[in-house]
């Protein structure tokens, strides 16, 4: 009498997520579909679910007329870099939260989760005082350096809870071979951490790639500007260019989009094994 009843549930589970998944998919479909309209057919009424008449045009007045490869560059740079100086720092302190005997790690702990937590938009009037007293407004390395602080402390946390799950006892042969703690970390502990570690710089690059609000305020040269406050500004007064801003769109989610698929399995294993115990 229950296995029928088992069989329904799972049916309904599979309905749901096949809604999500529909739900998810379908700005996607829609964003990809119209940038290869023409420009007459993206504002056609009733609007075309597939294109009467492919054109690529969209891509090269991305490409050609609006730096849209520039802004792809400077993301690209700065995202990259900040991404490795957060997975440099938050690797060391993860493991320092974790492993060593530090006085008071639960409110650094909660300290960091409230850092995290803290609205964007307050910092950005401070930080542009910030750069502009030091001189590193419209550069790469002001964008890295906020990036960096905003990103550490959620990557402490993912590291760190995923370090709780490596054995000590891994660390106690190390050393008793000799080998400092510093080595410890760089050849047992990290590689141990890969799927941790590939969480942390997923979420950090995706955190970077897209930011709006401090790119905006800090790099107001058209050369520094990044991918999300080009696509914004595309177009004038009087026209917006709805084709050209969904073929940028397109190609700013590809990258995102291998990321996620071709490190699909890291990403899950690292958010699994850093629920199980913090």
């Amino acid at each position: 009498m229950r296995r029928p009843a088992v069989r329904f549930q799972f049916r309904w589970v599979h309905l749901a997520a096949l809604l999500v998944a529909l739900f998810v998919a379908a700005p996607l479909y829609w964003m990809a579909v119209s940038s290869l309209k023409p420009m007459e057919e993206v504002g056609a009424n009733p609007p075309t679910a597939w294109p009467e008449r492919f054109t690529f045009e969209n891509y090269r007045q991305a490409f050609a007329d609006n730096h849209f490869g520039v802004y792809l560059l400077n993301s690209a740079v700065i995202s990259l870099l900040a991404t490795g100086v957060v997975l440099a720092l938050s690797s060391f302190a993860g493991y320092a939260l974790a492993r060593l005997p530090l006085r008071g790690k639960s409110p650094i702990m909660i300290a960091l989760l409230m850092i995290s937590l803290f609205p964007t938009i307050a910092l950005a009037a401070p930080l542009f005082l910030l750069m502009r007293e030091i001189g590193w407004l419209n550069s790469y390395q002001g964008l890295i350096l906020v990036y960096t602080a905003l990103n550490v402390p959620f990557a402490i946390w993912i590291l760190r809870n995923f370090f709780l799950q490596i054995p000590k006892e891994m660390e106690e042969v190390a050393w008793v071979d000799g080998a400092s703690p510093v080595r410890t970390v760089l050849k047992v502990i990290l590689p141990q951490a890969r799927p941790g570690m590939f969480t942390a710089a997923i979420f950090t690059f995706t955190a970077c790639w897209t930011e709006f609000l401090i790119g905006l305020t800090l790099n107001t040269a058209d050369s520094y500007r990044t991918m999300p406050v080009g696509v914004a500004l595309f177009g004038s007064t009087f026209t917006v260019p709805y084709g050209t801003i969904f073929a940028a769109a397109t190609v700013s989610v590809l990258p995102i989009a291998l990321l996620v698929l071709i490190f699909r399995r890291a990403v899950v294993s690292g958010l699994t094994s850093g629920a199980v115990k913090g």
